[in-house]
Parts: structure tokens; C-alpha cells; sequence
């Protein structure tokens, strides 16, 4: 008897336990808002993304920081996107301490990317390997755009419900790495032949396959108010930039239209405070938009191509977003750490052969096309340290996870991180926190082409797989807290 009392009495007391904490989840409130930032530079400032800067002439589009704060009634996070083609972390590093101090997020909860725009005024430093000690004017002037944007989507919080959706645009993605029947196609500028060429000639006979997977998947989180006027809505394509931009001119690629294109679908332009459309990029650093089996290709007027890819991606989200549930309420939270990894250093055969490119006279034709840019590059990793510390960190919003990494990632990587991740839905933004380069994966390495190459890819072999451990550690530890 007394058993049977002492297990009815725990049982209540396991019932009213529940009740309370639904009871409390019930009562709690969302708070979200949003705000951008210009951080269009001057004139004059070098453009970077092709394989010689040029002075910016013209702003076609103005550039933005776009950012949405979160606030679960506990824990506040913070997610800003950049229209630039890579931040350093440094300069991310300089506007996280000016909102912690401004806001209280620490900086572990501030999740700062680059669009990865080719079209954009550089923010980054001399090296991917070398801290800057002194920003420049400009890398100043964005810490504290980036920093307002954040601490203005605070001065705008307001109760909010939340809901997040998938949709798929397969027709704009294309993995640009192939493997090639004709070694003419796969030299590299360090003497040697490589497995596979990154855009090859569209329409070659030489064409083989495609050396890599694409992710046609658009992830998205949409924030409105309790009345539903939309707030924010964040979306994910693991897409690089579309270009078709005239030599000079400065503009936010698709990212840009994306924002605006977003805004019209959702009703939302129109308003106050203003919605704010952002775009991330995912992992698309072995993924561009041409089908190089088209020999003949449209013809696209300036600014043309990416409007329609802008287009199509809104299009898609806002067919998805009709049908997404919101929430009142989901908890937040966020985990960071520091990953050190071994830097690439140059080989002795490196060495040897870009003496002998120097000793070459300059108008000598032989050799790749190439070599003397990769010869300046492998010259300043002189001074690099052995070691960097990349930060890496996870996201969890209800069930889902947005991982960062400061990396242009592969897409088999961001594959791998969504089908291993302990989250109903998960995504992953690349060059966040920071831009040191490419990160292939090792079978990828073994490959060669661009992406491999030593001045393009600064770290080592493996670090790929380590850093997909660890992100999945920091996902789990979330997952677990949550319990």
C-alpha cells in the first residue's frame, strides 16, 4: 500500500511538473527585429574577386549589412550579413566587442558572413593567414555599420512568431569542378597536371564528369509581428555569386535582389519598421550557375542573370513560406569555439620551380598563365603562422541548426553537415566569422584543381573533416542543453 501511495504521489508530482513547464513555455514570447546598415565605400576603393583588383567607378546597387536579432526571453542572438566577397575575422572580431558592449550579446551568440559578392570594395587584409594589427579605413568604417545595424535591430524588438520552411531551385546550380579527358585542360601553376579543371571550356569535348555534388535546397527563417506583418526573413542557397557586372561597378550580385524581390512577394515594402531580406550564402565554394556542357550559352545584358536567379529563389521561398507554421515562441541558443589547424606551408619543389618561373624573362611565354600570381602568393605565406585558430559555431533556433564555418566550403561538406546534424532542419553559412580561403575536401585534394591549390587553399588536408566533427560536437551539446 504504501508503494502504491508513494507511486501515485510521484506520478502527480511528475504530471504537475509537466503541466508547469508547458504552463511556462506557453507564457514565454519571442522578441525579434531587424534592421540594415549602408556600407557602400567610396569610390576609388579596390574591387576584388577577379584575378587583378580595379578601382571601384560606379555604384550601381548600394551594399548593405542586413541583420535580425533574436530574443528567447533568456538568450539573445544576433546574425548579420555582409554584401562583401570575404570578411576578416579580425574586423568581425572589432564590431562583435562594439556590440557587446553596446547590447550585452556576447560574441559567441553574434553569427557575422560575407554574401560573397565579387563585386564589392575589399574588407580584407593583406593575408588570409596574417592578422592585420591596424584596420584599414575602410575595415573601420564597417566594424561600426555592422555593429549600428545590430544594436538597431535591437532598439526594434518586438514580440514576434517565428516558423521556417524548405523549398528547391536545382536549375541554377552546377558543380564547376570537372574531371577532364584532354591533360591540355589541367595544368597548374606549380609545374604539374591536376585531375580536375575548375570552369572548363563551356561546351569542350574533353568534358568527362562533374567532380562533386551541388545542394539545390533554399532553407529559410521567416520572422513577423503577432498581428503578422513581416519582420525579417533569412534564407540560405548554396549558390556563389552570378556576376554579368560591368568592370567597375559595385553591387550586392543576387544577394542584393534577393532582399528586394523577397520584400515584394511577402508584402512587405512598404512598412514600418521596414522588413529586411537577407540572402546567406551556403556551401558553394565548388558551385556556380553555368552549365558548361552549353556551348553556346544565352546571352545576358548586365545585371540580367542575376535578377532571374534572384527571382527564381524568391519565387520558390515564397511558395514554400505560404505554407510554414509560426510560433509564438521557440528557445534560442549558441555554441562557439576556436579549432586550431595546421597551415600549408610551400613545398621544396614549390620553391624550386617558382625559381625558376623568376628566372624566366617576363614576356617569356612559357608555363601557366598563372604562375607569377601564385608566386607572389606563396611569397607572403613567408611570415604565417604554423598553426590558426578558425572560429567555428552553431545556431540553434527550436529544431533548427544554422552552422558557420570561415570557409568557402564544398557542397558535399554542407550535405554531409545536413544529413549528420542532430537538428529537424539544418543549414550552414559560409565565410562566416571570418574568410581564410577555400576548404576542400581531402578526396577533393587529392584532385588538385583551383580550389586545392596552395595561395588558394591555406590550411591543411584534413581540416574539412575536423572541422564537421566539431561543428557536429557543438550541435550536440545544444541539442543535449535543450533537454
Amino acid at each position: 500500500m504504501f508503494h502504491c501511495r508513494l507511486s501515485l504521489l510521484l506520478g502527480s508530482l511528475v504530471l504537475l511538473a509537466a503541466w508547469t513547464c508547458s504552463a511556462t513555455a506557453a507564457e514565454k514570447q519571442l522578441l525579434a527585429g531587424a534592421a540594415t546598415s549602408n556600407i557602400t565605400p567610396p569610390l576609388g576603393e579596390l574591387i576584388v574577386g577577379g584575378w587583378q583588383p580595379i578601382p571601384a567607378k560606379h555604384i550601381h546597387d548600394e551594399l548593405h549589412a542586413r541583420c535580425l536579432v533574436l530574443d528567447d526571453g533568456d538568450t539573445r542572438v544576433a546574425i548579420v550579413l555582409c554584401d562583401n566577397v570575404g570578411i576578416p575575422e579580425e574586423v568581425f572580431d572589432d564590431a562583435k566587442s562594439l556590440v557587446e558592449e553596446a547590447t550585452g550579446i556576447p560574441a559567441s551568440h553574434q553569427l557575422m558572413a560575407a554574401t560573397h559578392t565579387h563585386s564589392a570594395t575589399t574588407a580584407r587584409g593583406k593575408s588570409k593567414m596574417i592578422k592585420d594589427s591596424q584596420l584599414t579605413g575602410y575595415q573601420t568604417f564597417l566594424t561600426q555599420r555592422i555593429a549600428d545595424s545590430v544594436q538597431r535591430a535591437v532598439n526594434q524588438l518586438e514580440p514576434a512568431q517565428i516558423g521556417w520552411g524548405r523549398s528547391e531551385e536545382p536549375s541554377e546550380v552546377f558543380n564547376r569542378r570537372w574531371f577532364m579527358t584532354d591533360a591540355a585542360h589541367l595544368t597548374n601553376p606549380f609545374g604539374g597536371v591536376d585531375r580536375v579543371r575548375m570552369n572548363p571550356p563551356r561546351g569542350s569535348s574533353a568534358l568527362d564528369r562533374q567532380a562533386g555534388p551541388v545542394d539545390p535546397e533554399i532553407c529559410f527563417l521567416s520572422v513577423q509581428s503577432q498581428q503578422g506583418r513581416p519582420i525579417a526573413l533569412l534564407a540560405n542557397y548554396s549558390l556563389h555569386y552570378v556576376g554579368g557586372v560591368p568592370g567597375g561597378d559595385v553591387s550586392a550580385d543576387y544577394f542584393g535582389y534577393f532582399a528586394q524581390k523577397i520584400a515584394s512577394k511577402l508584402n512587405a515594402t512598404d512598412q514600418q519598421p521596414a522588413f529586411v531580406g537577407i540572402l546567406s550564402n551556403g556551401t558553394s565554394g565548388d558551385v556556380n550557375n553555368i552549365d558548361f556542357t552549353q556551348k553556346s550559352p544565352k546571352r545576358y545584358a548586365s545585371y540580367e542573370k542575376m535578377q532571374e536567379v534572384a527571382e527564381k529563389v524568391a519565387s520558390k521561398v515564397a511558395e514554400a513560406h505560404a505554407q510554414i507554421e509560426f510560433q509564438p515562441w521557440v528557445p534560442v541558443a549558441a555554441a562557439a569555439t576556436k579549432l586550431p589547424l595546421q597551415a600549408r606551408k610551400p613545398t621544396p619543389e614549390m620553391r624550386k620551380h617558382f625559381e625558376g618561373v623568376a628566372a624566366r624573362a617576363k614576356d617569356d611565354p612559357a608555363g601557366h598563365r598563372r604562375e607569377t600570381i601564385y608566386a607572389g602568393r606563396l611569397e607572403r605565406l613567408s611570415d604565417a603562422p604554423d598553426v590558426v585558430e578558425i572560429p567555428l559555431q552553431v545556431l540553434k533556433i527550436g529544431d533548427l541548426g544554422i552552422a558557420a564555418i570561415p570557409f568557402e566550403t564544398f557542397a558535399e561538406t554542407g550535405l554531409e553537415i545536413k544529413d549528420r546534424s542532430p537538428f529537424m532542419e539544418a543549414f550552414t553559412i559560409e565565410l562566416a566569422n571570418g574568410s581564410f580561403g577555400y576548404l576542400p575536401t581531402p578526396e577533393q585534394h587529392r584532385l588538385g584543381g583551383y580550389e586545392t591549390w596552395l595561395g588558394t587553399n591555406f590550411v591543411e588536408e584534413k581540416a574539412s573533416t575536423k572541422i564537421v566533427e566539431s561543428l557536429m560536437k557543438l550541435s550536440n551539446s545544444l541539442q543535449e542543453q535543450a533537454k
